[in-house]
């Protein structure tokens, strides 16, 4: 099939215009990167974003395999001179590679099998004999006509026959798909508990006796049966209507016709179903709800690592980070408004070494030393009893100071990393961890940008998904919300310009050898000069690597330096001198779109874009999400009753809730039911990573130290 027929169901599946897709593929061809074509090709794809841009570019690459595979398949039936027209009809039908798959069953070289072997000792015929439902006649008789050397006797041959007409049910397409259908439709998912395992906290308690309707099982529990079952806490089957199903095989035969073979087919049909179609159909099913539930993982875990990317900075901010430990004491790190580090120190407030008068000293000596407006305490071991004295002391002290708990998680893989110990050489690894947890709240763009995604710890069940979509989908969230915010050119590392649109690691240390070697960039168009950056890499990166306070002003903004020309005559059309001031604002504000993008022979989306820009130059797409909760005081379990109101900030968003952190030990959950009146289908419709929230206290269980939450107040409940 040519590129031209796949686009229709592309475009019918995004709502979108044919001509929408047929743009866009053509863009990708040419060499452009998804960020360039969402930020700086609105006109040709009508703004489809980022998300549209790489679903068109997988569902057209899967469209081409399933094409190329119906080819396939076709040509090889036919070269077994079995292709009818009804059969190429079947397979040009399908929709999915499973289908094609299961049509091509039949057909394809078998390894050994029982029906193979039978096949081999000439059993064929007296299967066809079988299959064609003979009124009269003796099968025993009939049998007695293949006996040889290898078939000595009729309960042989007979059984050969029958394991070729097994073979044959459990192959067809519409068989498998009935069976497939009753599964999904109406079938059961049982776990059992197995004797003897190992689930010490009794993790998966849950399913030691569960039974579920297949058609309602949520994306989560499948993973977490699938992770019970792989370390042997359970047992895992499907419970469906075999005896209906076994009964429409065997009708698939004799099409309810009267038959000496009758017995001989029934027997068929129940070995072929139980022994091969069954087991088949069934790891199927369960190999497609656990690819349905790892994409949805990964999905979720692709949201969760985009926003967390995508805090706004603390700018402007001299910030204090502290490592929490016991034995090894609280590592802290200085870092200034740049996210230079200027001091490294450590103290021991908590036992085994218990010095809480050297700490508190120590922690008012640095408060005095440097103009800290924020502490940042990581959320690992020994957070909250670090939060708890860090909040006393400013309290006591009266200290114009506030702090916030910060993620920790991928701080430690950081810190030993190679990159850690190249910006750090000098610093233990805990060091290099105190400055990373300052610098997330600084600028978590940057900061984050180092740590493998995986480390991050905003996921479910991470580590139970496929490694290269993960990448894959995750590499694609940083790439988007880089280029979403833009990069420093004069400030970014290697290791942020990397991900810019178009830039390559070899292209990005270039850029930041130049920079050393011939001092800052004052205008875009010096990236021209950069080795390993050419023409096509500037295109694509230029409008999202920014230059403040250098020759042009535009270079600050996102408008690309292709519209350059286009901008400096609307500036000149209205008389603009000023970026981003109120009258510059309000000349914007009543321009005709259509006709001044004609005046300047450009599109309304350019035009669009170019107006945003210039109204607000400095505007950082961050600013809409929820900065870091500051707090002042601590909160503990105790001081929680039901009906509480709190504020709190989401730090993971999973299929089944969100964890909120109130100030407590362990972050309360929000369950979906417990987010809005009505039924949502998932969490994040209503929250994401990094938003704070108003919730009420819905239970408390003290022994486990478990905090349950709602957003619904008591008034709307």
């Amino acid at each position: 099939m040519e590129t031209e027929q796949l686009i229709q169901p592309v475009a019918a599946s995004l709502n979108i215009e044919p001509a929408q897709v047929r743009n866009t593929l053509k863009l990708l061809e040419e060499g452009n990167t998804v960020p360039f074509i969402a930020r700086y090709r609105k006109e040709m794809t009508k703004g489809l974003d980022e998300e549209q841009i790489l679903f068109i570019q997988q569902q057209v690459q899967y469209l081409s395999n399933l094409e190329k595979r119906k080819e396939d398949v076709l040509r090889i039936i036919e070269t077994q001179g079995k292709l009818t027209e009804e059969l190429r009809q079947q397979v040009l039908a399908c929709t999915k590679l499973s289908q094609v798959d299961d049509i091509y069953r039949p057909y394809q070289q078998k390894r050994k099998t029982r029906a193979t072997d039978a096949a081999g000792k000439g059993l064929t015929p007296l299967a066809d004999w079988i299959a064609s439902c003979p009124r009269s006649g003796d099968p025993t008789l009939q049998a007695e006509k293949y006996l040889n050397d290898q078939v000595p006797t009729v309960e042989e041959a007979l059984q050969g026959a029958k394991d070729i007409l097994a073979e044959r049910i459990s192959d067809q397409a519409k068989l498998r798909w009935k069976i497939k259908e009753q599964i999904e439709k109406y079938g059961f998912i049982l776990c059992k508990e197995k004797k003897k395992h190992e689930d010490e906290n009794k993790v998966y308690k849950m399913y030691y006796d569960y039974k579920e309707k297949i058609s309602t099982l949520a994306n989560h529990r499948v993973m977490a049966i699938d992770r019970a079952e792989k370390e042997k806490v359970i047992t895992v089957t499907l419970d469906y209507n075999q005896t209906f199903l076994i009964n429409y095989a065997i009708r698939g035969v004799t099409h309810d016709r009267p038959t000496i073979c009758q017995s001989l087919i029934e027997e068929a049909a129940q070995d072929g179903l139980k022994r091969l179609a069954f087991p088949s159909v069934e790891r199927e099913v369960r190999g497609e709800l656990s690819e349905k539930a790892q994409a949805q993982s990964i999905e979720i875990f692709s949201m969760n690592v985009e926003r967390l990317l995508l805090q706004p900075p603390l700018e402007g901010k001299m910030i204090l980070g502290v490592d929490p430990a016991f034995r090894t004491g609280c590592k802290l790190a200085v870092i200034d408004s740049t996210g230079k580090m200027l001091k490294i120190d450590v103290f021991y407030p908590h036992p085994p070494v218990n010095k809480k008068t050297e700490a508190k000293a120590k922690l008012l000596s640095i408060l005095k030393e440097y103009p800290i407006e924020v502490i940042a305490i990581g959320n690992g071991t020994a957070s909250r009893e670090t939060e708890s004295f860090i909040a006393e002391i400013i309290q006591k002290e009266n200290l114009n100071v506030d702090y916030t708990l910060v993620s920790e998680a991928g701080a430690s893989v950081y810190s030993a990393s190679e990159l850690a110990r190249k910006e750090f050489p000098d610093l233990h690894v805990e060091q290099r961890s105190a400055v990373s947890i300052a610098r997330r709240i600084l600028d978590p763009l940057s900061e984050l940008i180092k740590i493998d995604p995986k480390s991050i710890g905003v996921g479910q069940y991470q580590h139970d998904l496929p490694a290269k979509a993960l990448n894959e989908r995750l590499d694609f969230a940083i790439l988007k919300s880089v280029n979403r915010v833009g990069v420093d050119v004069n400030t970014a590392s290697s290791e942020l310009l990397c991900h810019v649109s178009g830039l390559t690691k070899a292209s990005a240390n270039a850029i930041v050898a130049y920079r050393n070697e011939h001092g800052r960039f004052e205008n875009r168009r010096q990236l021209l000069e950069v080795p390993k950056l050419g023409a096509k890499s500037f295109q694509q990166a230029a409008g999202f690597l920014r230059i403040h306070d250098g020759e042009e002003p535009l270079d600050q903004t996102p408008i690309h330096p292709e519209s350059y020309q286009a901008a400096h005559r609307l500036c000149q059309l209205l008389g603009i001198s000023q970026f981003g001031s109120d009258e510059c604002r309000e000349k914007l504000s009543q321009l005709n779109l259509e006709k001044t993008a004609e005046q300047l022979d450009t599109d309304v989306y350019t035009l669009q874009d170019m107006i945003e820009a210039i109204s607000q130059p400095l505007r950082d797409y961050r600013e809409q999400f929820d900065g870091p909760m500051l707090r002042h005081d601590v909160l503990t379990l105790e001081d929680l009753h039901p009906g509480d109101e709190l504020e709190g900030v989401v730090r993971n968003v999973v299929d089944f809730g969100a964890f909120v952190d109130i100030g407590l030990h362990e972050d309360g959950l929000v369950h979906v039911s417990k987010m809005v009146q009505g039924r949502i289908s998932h969490p994040s419709e209503v929250v994401s990573i990094g938003d704070i929230l108003k919730v009420w206290v819905y239970g408390i269980d003290a022994e486990r130290h478990r905090v349950q939450l709602t957003m619904i107040s008591s008034e709307e409940r």
